[in-house]
């Protein structure tokens, strides 16, 4: 274990419901650790039952950060995680505070394994004039322009996807680069937070014992007032908040609200998405994470949690 005043990360993570939450508030109290939250539903203030939000008294257990810093209207992205992460680890570390960074959202995840943001910033006024062009002339005139600018990047791009197009052309006409030179400088930019060492561990069980937690976990949520919270959110901007709105919980519970799944439809509906919403993440960890063996609740104590070199 690494002595307070060092720079070293202890990142834990894992599928939703797999028991990253009481594990961490342990291994925190036992190392005088506080834990920076990267859940990015975590960051939206009311957002509490379908995210299963850390209560008061487990924050009262141990200083959280992160987590209710945003409305529901508000804009969070990568690079504002970054930034307010970067302050947080500054003052833990001033104070030889230890850092616990647990949660499951992958891209913000990344941050702390490799770059997640090339730091082209587009004026306003090229990306106005692009949407108007995209308006006026179409997709198929922006298209050719790329192919123009860029025949090689071009043929990588999905030239029927509005979107990929004018991006594309936003980081070409800013830079005066080609995609191919944008993505290499890109892949050989230092992570974020290279000047930390971090120490991974991924939790996962049993599919037997996931599916069990997953479904105590969705009627624990309905009963605490899942419907309650999701019609007390809409009118402060859920519907118009895309990564909340569609969050598993959220948009099964909306259409609920909205006539297009009964009450008995409900936590069946729930309960399937957060099975697929397992399986992409256990993808998404073994993909894009460094090479690490996961680690079951059961089988490790705070004591030993991070005791050893998981990384394969």
């Amino acid at each position: 274990m690494a002595a307070p005043n060092e720079k070293e990360l202890y990142v834990l993570t894992g599928p939703t419901a797999v028991g990253k939450t009481e594990l961490a508030l342990r291994w925190a109290e036992l190392h005088e650790a506080e834990i920076v939250s990267c859940d990015s539903l975590l960051f939206y203030r009311g957002m509490d039952i379908g995210t299963a939000k850390p209560t008061t008294a487990e924050r009262a257990r141990v200083p959280h950060h992160l987590i209710d810093i945003c409305d529901l209207r508000e804009r969070m992205d990568v690079t504002r995680y970054v930034e307010a992460v970067r302050k947080v680890l500054d003052g833990l570390h001033a104070r030889g505070r230890r850092v616990l960074v647990t949660g499951g959202s992958g891209f913000y995840l990344r941050c702390f394994f490799a770059p997640v943001a090339d730091e082209v910033t587009v004026p306003p006024e090229l990306r106005a004039e692009l949407e108007r062009r995209l308006a006026a002339d179409g997709l198929e005139a922006l298209a050719e322009e790329l192919k123009t600018l860029d025949g090689p990047g071009a043929a990588g791009i999905d030239l029927h996807n509005p979107r990929r197009v004018v991006r594309a052309l936003e980081r070409i006409r800013t830079t005066g680069r080609s995609l191919a030179e944008l993505a290499e400088a890109f892949a050989n930019k230092p992570p974020p937070f290279a000047d930390w060492s971090v120490k991974l561990v991924r939790l996962d069980r049993p599919g037997g014992a996931m599916q069990a937690r997953t479904a105590a976990r969705i009627d624990q949520m309905l009963r605490d007032g899942l419907v309650e919270e999701v019609r007390r959110l809409i009118p402060l901007g859920l519907k118009e908040n895309p990564s909340a709105s569609k969050a598993i919980g959220y948009r099964e519970t909306i259409d609920f609200l909205e006539g297009r799944l009964s009450q008995a439809e409900l936590h069946p509906a729930i309960l399937k998405d957060t099975r697929a919403l397992l399986k992409k993440q256990r993808t998404w960890f073994k993909t894009q994470l460094p090479p690490h063996v996961p680690v079951n609740p059961d089988d490790v104590t705070v004591e030993t949690l991070f005791a050893a070199d998981r990384r394969a």
